[in-house]
């Protein structure tokens, strides 16, 4: 393995740690039963609050998952070269 292949095996764990990460952050689209239950309160200023950070994370996935996917298609040309 020469050098530009590991930097980009490198890039490649740390896109997908971060993706992985990322996604479990992120809560889900619908409560179910159990939001129902628990009475979760929903004032003005906390569903913004939470819109915002899940559109961020939202954003943040699309764009690690399109740069792993570049990272993978990258090393696969690299490694197809060799």
């Amino acid at each position: 393995m020469d050098t530009t292949s590991i930097v980009f095996v490198v890039l490649q764990v740390l896109a997908s740690l971060f993706l992985i990460a990322v996604v479990l952050l992120q809560s889900g689209k619908r409560s179910g039963l159990s939001g129902a239950i628990a009475g979760v309160a929903d004032t003005f200023m906390a569903k913004n609050k939470a819109r915002s950070f899940d559109a961020r994370l939202t954003k943040m996935t699309k764009w690690v998952a399109i740069g792993f996917i570049v990272v993978t298609l990258a090393l696969n040309i690299l490694s197809k070269s060799m």
